[in-house]
C-alpha cells in the first residue's frame, strides 16, 4: 500500500480543492478509503489476491491475472480453457496456460466474459480519467446543491458517488430491482459505507412506468455515475446520444473495466486484475508478479473518478468522465515507476 499512497494523496488533495468549490470540501481519510478489511476476510497479497478469487496465472510467453469471483465465471472455466467440469478448476487453468500464447487465453476469455487480464499491458502516464465532450453543457443550477443518479455498484463508482455525497451533493443510488448490488448481501458494513450519505432506490428496469422515472431522474440531474458498458445502456434506450441530446448539461461518470469506448470496451474487469492489467503489482526476485494489495484499481478509480466528475461539473457539463479501471491503475503505476 506505500506504494500507492502517494496517488491516493494527490487524489485526495484534488478533491479537496474542488469539492469546496462548490460545496463541502471533502477530506479522504487516504488510510482508510482503500481498506475493506473490516468487512470482508482478507490474506495477505501474493500470487493470490486478498480476498482470494484472483490469481497470478503463468502462460506460455507472459503473465495473466485470472479473476472468478462468481459462480457463473467458474462454470465458464471449462469453455474457456478446453478442461473438464471439477470442484477446483485452478489446477487446470495453471497446467494449461503454461503451454498456451497468452494472447489467445486473453481473446477466449473476453468472448466468454470472463475478467482475465495480462500483467501490465495496459499503459497510461497519468491516473486522470480523460473526458469526451457530447453536448454543449453549461448547465445553470443555481444555488441548490447538486443533483447525482448512481447506477454504479460495487466499489469503485459507489465511493465516487459517496464522495459527492459528502460534498453536499444529493445523490440517489438507484438499484435494478432484479440485479442489485451484490454488496448488500456480501458486504453490508462496506455497503453502508459506501453508500450512507445517499438516498435509496430500487426500480424495476423491465418496467416501462420504472423507467421513464429513471430517464426522468437523468434528466434532471447534474451528474450521473454508472458501472456498466456501453452496450447495457444502449439496451435500455439510454444511449449517450439520447441521454445528453435531453440534458446537455450533464456529466456522464463512465466508470469500466478497459474504457467506455475504443478495443477494450467489451471486456469485464474488477479490482484486482484491472490492477494487474496496469501494472500494479510488485515483482518477486525471480521476476514473478505479485499483488500489492486490495483491488487498488476499485479506490484509485473512484477517488479519480470523483476528481474528474467534480471539475466536469464546475467546467458546466456536457462530458462524459472515461473512467477506466485498468487505464487508472496505469497511470498510478507510472508514476511509481517514474
Amino acid at each position: 500500500m506505500e506504494r500507492v499512497a502517494h496517488a491516493l494523496t494527490a487524489l485526495a488533495a484534488e478533491i479537496a480543492q474542488t469539492s469546496a468549490a462548490i460545496g463541502r470540501p471533502v477530506v479522504i481519510d487516504t488510510g482508510r478509503v482503500a481498506d475493506r478489511g473490516d468487512s470482508l476476510a482478507l490474506g495477505q497479497p501474493g500470487v493470490w489476491s486478498p480476498n482470494r478469487s484472483c490469481r497470478m496465472v503463468q502462460a506460455a510467453d507472459g503473465w495473466l491475472a485470472v479473476n472468478l469471483p462468481r459462480a457463473a465465471d467458474r462454470l465458464s472455466v471449462p469453455a474457456w480453457i478446453g478442461c473438464r467440469e471439477a470442484a477446483d478448476v485452478w489446477p487446470a487453468i495453471i497446467r494449461t496456460a503454461r503451454r498456451t500464447p497468452r494472447r489467445r487465453l486473453l481473446d477466449d476469455a473476453r468472448l466468454l466474459g470472463l475478467a482475465v487480464a495480462g500483467v501490465g499491458e495496459v499503459q497510461a502516464l497519468t491516473p486522470e480519467a480523460p473526458t469526451v465532450r457530447l453536448a454543449g453543457g453549461a448547465k445553470s443550477r443555481g444555488l441548490r446543491p447538486l443533483k447525482i443518479v448512481d447506477l454504479s455498484s460495487l466499489w469503485a463508482g459507489p465511493l465516487c458517488g459517496g464522495v459527492l455525497a459528502q460534498a453536499g451533493a444529493a445523490v440517489t443510488k438507484i438499484e435494478s430491482r432484479g440485479r442489485p448490488d451484490t454488496l448488500r448481501e456480501s458486504a453490508p458494513g462496506f455497503f453502508h459505507r459506501l453508500n450512507g450519505f445517499k438516498t435509496l432506490e430500487t426500480l424495476d428496469f423491465q418496467n416501462a412506468a420504472d423507467m421513464a422515472r429513471l430517464a426522468d431522474a437523468i434528466d434532471g440531474a447534474d451528474a450521473l455515475i454508472t458501472s456498466a458498458r456501453r452496450r447495457a445502456f444502449d439496451q435500455m434506450d439510454l444511449s449517450p446520444e439520447r441521454v445528453f441530446a435531453r440534458n446537455p448539461g450533464l456529466t456522464w461518470v463512465a466508470i469500466t473495466g478497459h474504457g467506455w469506448t475504443g478495443d477494450g470496451a467489451d471486456r469485464v474487469a474488477f479490482g484486482d486484475d484491472a490492477a494487474a492489467a496496469g501494472g500494479l503489482a510488485r515483482l518477486t526476485p525471480a521476476g514473478k508478479p505479485r499483488f500489492l494489495g486490495d483491488a487498488l484499481a476499485d479506490p484509485l478509480t473512484g477517488l479519480a473518478a470523483a476528481a474528474g466528475a467534480l471539475r466536469a461539473v464546475a467546467a458546466g457539463g456536457g462530458v462524459l468522465v472515461d473512467a477506466a479501471l485498468a487505464r487508472i491503475a496505469a497511470g498510478v503505476a507510472a508514476q511509481i515507476a517514474g
